[in-house]
């Protein structure tokens, strides 16, 4: 059991050091920016994330009708 963990942790170590090898060969290396936000393409036909979506539906409309509270 035990060498079994071991086994599994040292895969996960070696996956570590293999994704963060461009990283840290780079001079100025960073992970990728995957979001759709962050995408040149889809900003540019309007796509947007599910949370920027909300974000903009949730702020206040300068247009809306005011009504009273009673």
């Amino acid at each position: 059991m035990f060498k079994t963990i071991l086994f599994a942790l040292l895969i996960i170590a070696i996956s570590f050091v293999l994704l963060a090898i461009t990283i840290i060969i780079k001079k100025n290396g960073r992970f990728p920016n995957i979001h759709i936000g962050g995408n040149k393409n889809m900003r540019q036909r309007g796509i947007k994330c599910a949370q920027s979506q909300d974000r903009d539906a949730r702020k206040e409309n300068p247009m809306r009708v005011k009504e009273s509270s009673r």
